[in-house]
């Protein structure tokens, strides 16, 4: 298994990150081979405030789905749409997952 992790910086204006963030699931919700998926909020870390303020993380079974999920006209309409809405101040990171 695969994921991706979409990591969303703090923003300036947090009504208009939550409306686009919203905006963005509802994008990404119609990529095709999604396996598992979870929304998460971050409230804080050891050090205390986090540089984060949400993280996405979408499974998928191997590279080929993912890839074909990314290539998608809706993944293509979803990464127009996080690039616009957020630019930089988002991280995406690949991986792949290990579980017991």
């Amino acid at each position: 298994m695969v994921k991706m992790t979409i990591l969303f910086r703090q923003p300036l204006n947090e009504a208009t990150f939550e409306q686009h963030y919203v905006e963005s699931l509802a994008l990404i919700e119609k990529m095709p081979n999604i396996q598992r998926r979870q929304a998460c909020l971050v409230f804080g870390s050891p050090s205390g405030a986090s540089p984060y303020r949400r993280i996405l993380e979408l499974y998928f079974e191997d590279n080929d789905q993912m890839d074909a999920a990314l290539r998608s006209a809706e993944g293509t309409a979803a990464g127009t749409f996080l690039m616009r809405a957020f630019g930089h101040s988002l991280e995406v990171i690949f991986a792949e997952v290990y579980e017991e």
